[in-house]
């Protein structure tokens, strides 16, 4: 793998990821850019009562929203137009967002674009170039977790309008905070309890209880398994995990990472088979890493993905009631165990 990095035109990192090492990818940005433009107001605030983080960031409210595909800030820049990207060809470009969340104590975030073919997917993409997202997405883990106060790094892709996506091309964000997620927090505490309880790994044993059961495993790998969770939230999702447990991207093992893109590919491929409809499947992709910080949290974690859709039949989206925003109680409409079954159902032959 190449990494070529470059400025834009308001001083943000832009980085390409390529097969070839040969490639050349040092094009200037020649756009009139107020680097005074990329300063953000955020600030991270406490729940008093709960204690989660909460980022306040009011500059985003003039962000670009669903321009069109002749518009696009993430295709390649064009003799006469100028995007987020100064080349006219790319394989993975990573960029810092222009209207980010977080940034300088805050934390950052950047926007990972898969390719520069504006009219595919993911699931469009042949293993080799899933295998350099997975180089990038390594990458950056490694970089942004080493910055002073960064306490947990998270890859992941919004597919689709109904997940809140503002932008059509093929792409996902990096977030690095500079605190652990409410999420990732409730997670530890019960990894904690249960090895304090027990003296093994939560992870472990979740992941050998579903092999053990089997009526929701989706899909084993030679390094990955792939399941519906017992208690899933979302009508189709799928937990996928490497066979030898490690805490985040930069510790995974060179055959999970071979064997990676294959996995990945075919379960992304099966939930745009889920229902009968001629667009996309709408999806959320999300890596869970291990925070930054050296410890015993750390070592107990798991690196693992959590793939989940909306939609939970050809014509009707699961939309988060009020038991579920208002109070995080889910209600699911669909089994899992019926969820599993769709989806070995519609494995590619």
């Amino acid at each position: 793998m190449k990494r070529t990095a470059a400025r834009l035109a308001d001083g943000r990192e832009i980085l390409y990821y390529d097969t070839d090492d040969g490639a050349a990818r040092a094009f200037p940005d020649t756009r009139a850019l107020d680097s005074s433009a990329t300063v953000t107001t955020s600030e991270v605030r406490r729940d008093p009562l709960l204690g989660d983080a909460v980022v306040i960031a009011s500059h985003r409210q003039g962000r670009t929203h669903l321009p069109p595909a002749d518009a696009c800030p993430l295709c390649p820049s064009t003799p006469g137009r100028t995007s987020e990207i100064p080349a006219p060809d790319y394989e993975v470009a990573v960029f810092e967002n222009r209207y980010p969340s977080l940034a300088g104590d805050t934390g950052r975030c950047e926007v990972i674009c898969f390719t520069p073919d504006h009219g595919t997917s993911f699931a469009g993409l042949d293993e080799e170039r899933a295998a350099l997202v997975l180089a990038a997405w390594t990458d950056r883990t490694a970089e942004l977790a080493a910055r002073e106060g960064i306490r947990q790094v998270y890859c992941f892709e919004n597919r689709g309008t109904e997940t809140g996506v503002t932008l059509a091309h093929p792409h996902g964000q990096i977030y690095a905070f500079p605190y652990v997620t409410p999420r990732t927090t409730r997670t530890l505490a019960g990894v904690a309890a249960h090895r304090e309880r027990t003296g093994g790994n939560l992870f472990e044993e979740v992941v050998a209880r579903e092999l053990a059961d089997g009526s929701r495993v989706v899909l084993e790998g030679g390094h990955w398994t792939a399941f519906v969770p017992y208690a899933a939230r979302w009508p189709y999702e799928v937990h996928l995990y490497p066979r030898l447990r490690v805490p985040d991207l930069p510790a995974l093992g060179d055959d999970a990472r071979a064997e990676f893109p294959r996995v990945y590919l075919e379960l992304l491929r099966r939930f745009d088979r889920l229902f009968d409809r001629p667009e996309p499947t709408p999806y959320i992709s999300a890596w869970h890493q291990a925070p930054t910080d050296a410890g015993r949290d750390r070592d107990d974690f798991a690196l693992h993905l959590e793939l989940f859709t909306v939609r939970r039949a050809a014509d009707k989206l699961k939309y988060l009631a009020g038991t579920e925003s208002g109070m995080e109680a889910f209600m699911n409409d669909v089994r899992p165990e019926d969820a599993a079954a769709r989806l070995r159902e519609v494995a590619s032959r």
